[in-house]
């Protein structure tokens, strides 16, 4: 029953503006990093590691979390159409099933995101700051460990755009808590925080691993807020009814 959920979540994927959304965004936030870069060049003398740098700190803290909104938004748009959302709850289907599987699309989507943001990082990288070699391979873990981050992200977007018809307000909601996770980060509370997550596992701006020896503190943190969530959907969703 859950794959059948998650290819009718995929069905309303195919020929959606959402990829022009997720092609566009990620190269408009490389070229406010590579150019950044450029003109910073007598700041920043780590070549690759400078460079990634500046991609996350843009992206990071502006772009990924609102796509990750986004992603979301759109998922539940059709359920907030006319009376789609008392077709859902009347459907023969567990009602969190359709959220876990919008959560694994969701998800999966991020994860593709989070690929094709360090392959413009390497384009950038050799084509316009024609840096040598190629970048340490940590670097690439440390954008699938931002992905492992925005899992929590994705399952409060998810949430919260389920619980608000509004297309537009999970997204800003996002945004907000993308610019915030700076203040939690500097304050040393990024792990009570969910949208800072997503910057402490990216290592957004930083030079040195922010997580070290924390791991596993990250990883229970991103683990106690999707459960935390996914909780709270399972609630709302049992206590929800057809509407007239």
């Amino acid at each position: 029953m859950l794959m059948r959920c998650i290819r009718a979540e995929m069905r309303k994927l195919r020929g959606s503006a959402v990829w022009l959304v997720f092609l566009l965004v990620p190269l408009i936030s490389a070229a406010y990093g590579t150019v950044n870069y450029l003109q910073n060049l007598g700041l920043l003398h780590e070549e690759w590691n400078s460079l990634y740098t500046q991609h996350t700190l843009f992206y990071a803290l502006f772009f990924f979390s609102p796509m990750i909104g986004l992603y979301a938004a759109y998922l539940w748009r059709m359920e907030h159409l006319g009376h789609n959302m008392n077709t859902l709850m009347a459907a023969p289907v567990p009602r969190m099933g359709v959220f876990l599987a919008k959560g694994i699309v969701v998800s999966a989507m991020v994860l593709l995101t989070q690929l094709w943001v360090f392959l413009l990082y390497i384009v950038c990288g050799k084509a316009l700051a024609h840096l040598p070699g190629w970048p340490d391979v940590r670097l690439l873990l440390w954008m699938l460990r931002g992905t492992l981050g925005a899992v929590p992200v994705a399952a409060l977007e998810l949430l919260l755009a389920m619980g608000i018809r509004s297309f537009a307000v999970p997204v800003l909601l996002a945004l907000g808590g993308g610019v915030a996770s700076v203040v939690a980060v500097n304050r040393g509370m990024g792990l009570l925080w969910p949208y800072a997550l997503i910057l402490m596992g990216m290592n957004a701006n930083r030079s040195e691993d922010m997580l070290a020896g924390s791991g596993a503190a990250f990883g229970v943190s991103c683990a106690a807020f999707t459960l935390a969530f996914l909780a709270m959907a399972r609630g709302l969703l049992k206590s929800r009814d057809v509407r007239a």
